[in-house]
C-alpha cells in the first residue's frame, strides 16, 4: 500500500514538473473606471510594470499573475462563470498554481523577468459583485500572486512561462 501511494505521488510530481506552463492572456486597464481589455503583446518595465496599465492595485514596478485553473476552480465553486478580466490581474498563466511556498521563486515570461513577492489579494469591487467568488479567492494563493518585475522585456500570449 505504502510503495503505490509513492509510485502515484511520484508520477504525480513528474507530472507537474513536465507540464508545459503559457502566458494565456495580458490585460491593462486604460481608464480610470478599472475596466480592461487584453492585449497580444506588451511591454514590462522594472519602473511602471506593466505599461500603459493604469489598475490602482499594484505599487509601481509590478504586475499580478493568476493561474487559469485557480480561476476556473473558484469560478466553479461559486457557482459563476465570469472572465479572468474581472479579477484585476495584469497575467494569465495556465499549466501551474501557486502556492504559499511560492514566494520569491522567479518567473521568466519572454524577455522579462519577475520575482514573487506577495498574495495577489481579490479587488473590492468583487466582494460586492460575487462574495462567494471573492471568498474562495482569498484561500490559498487561489487569487494569484503580485511579482516585482526583475528585467525589463516584451511579453506576449503564447509565451513560455519559467518557474525556477
Amino acid at each position: 500500500m505504502l510503495i503505490n501511494f509513492i509510485c502515484s505521488s511520484v508520477i504525480e510530481i513528474r507530472k507537474h514538473l513536465t507540464m508545459k506552463i503559457q502566458l494565456q492572456s495580458i490585460a491593462r486597464s486604460k481608464t480610470d473606471d478599472g475596466a480592461r481589455e487584453e492585449v497580444f503583446a506588451a511591454q514590462v518595465t522594472i519602473d511602471d510594470g506593466l505599461q500603459g496599465d493604469r489598475s490602482d492595485l499594484l505599487g509601481a514596478g509590478e504586475v499580478a499573475v493568476l493561474s487559469k485553473e485557480s480561476w476556473v476552480k473558484v469560478c466553479h465553486e461559486s457557482g459563476l462563470e465570469l472572465p479572468w478580466l474581472v479579477h484585476g490581474s495584469s497575467l494569465l498563466i495556465k499549466g501551474f498554481e501557486f502556492l504559499p511556498t511560492d514566494l520569491g521563486r522567479r518567473l521568466q515570461i519572454g524577455e522579462a523577468e519577475f520575482e514573487i513577492h506577495r498574495e495577489m489579494s481579490p479587488h473590492d469591487k468583487l466582494e460586492n459583485q460575487a462574495p462567494e467568488l471573492f471568498r474562495s479567492l482569498q484561500m490559498g494563493f487561489r487569487g494569484g500572486v503580485v511579482c516585482k518585475v526583475l528585467r525589463s522585456g516584451s511579453i506576449q500570449s503564447g509565451d513560455d512561462v519559467i518557474i525556477g
